[in-house]
């Protein structure tokens, strides 16, 4: 049994989501209520939950502000907020749960599922680090969690040359020469990336126009600064060619 803490300004809010909980979630009991920042950080010290559902914008600052009171954190963390592309982006970044107002019953089900299980501490602190470090960078999120089999990685995007798609694993290549394996589809980067700077040059290859470094047209291949050949798709040429004219 999870014990949770609800924090949201809005008390028609709380109680809609304290009802979705009961009825869609056996596991958790709601264990207390809070309505800003000040007294989301006594009821958290206080009743010191396993899980907290935490609103990001409240009348005396936000979620993020909270989590900064109570570092280092101990208990797991699902946000709750109303769509804003630029919350939604840090928290994809940074591989943390988040639910979308009002609250879809089966999104809720998924975010409580992957909380119960155990959540290793060092983990749960390198994820909040990239997300509060990406929020202080709102034009430009600088860093990305990478999950592979053996490590959780908060990668500099930058530092990123290209990805590499294969079935439903991706591949980074970064700058120091490493390589890191990840079971999540190169689709999924693709969105976060592109607006960053990022090309999707064939089905298989995403690759960061900041090392690309020439384009043999004979050969159809796009050569990066590593001096790896990436392959240009017949489709995606005249994209490509139009990109490199606005560079």
């Amino acid at each position: 049994m999870l014990r949770a803490i609800i924090i949201d300004d809005i008390d028609t809010i709380r109680k809609k989501n304290t009802e979705l909980i009961q009825e869609h979630c056996p596991d958790v009991a709601i264990i207390a209520e809070a309505d800003s920042v000040e007294s989301g950080v006594k009821a958290i010290q206080k009743y010191l939950p396993d899980l907290v559902f935490l609103d990001v914008e409240m009348s005396d600052g936000t979620g993020f502000d909270l989590l900064q009171k109570l570092r280092p954190i101990n208990f797991k963390v699902i946000f709750v907020t109303a769509y804003q592309e630029f919350a939604i982006k840090a928290f994809r970044f940074s591989a943390i749960d988040f639910l979308l107002k009002p609250i879809d019953p089966e999104d809720l089900v998924e975010a409580v599922k992957k909380a119960e299980k155990t959540i290793n501490k060092e983990m749960l602190e390198l994820q909040l680090n990239t997300l509060f470090s990406n929020i202080e960078r709102p034009k430009n999120l600088k860093k990305l969690i990478l999950k592979t089999t053996e490590k959780i990685h908060s990668v500099n995007v930058q530092d990123i040359i290209r990805c590499e798609s294969d079935k439903n694993y991706t591949t980074f290549y970064l700058i120091n020469g490493q390589r890191l394996l990840v079971s999540t589809s190169l689709k999924e980067y693709e969105n976060m990336l592109m607006p960053m700077g990022f090309f999707r040059s064939h089905q298989s290859h995403l690759i960061n126009m900041l090392f690309f470094d020439h384009y043999l047209k004979g050969d159809n291949q796009i050569i990066m600064k590593d001096k790896s050949s990436i392959p240009l798709a017949i489709r995606k040429k005249e994209e490509f060619l139009t990109l490199l004219n606005s560079l």
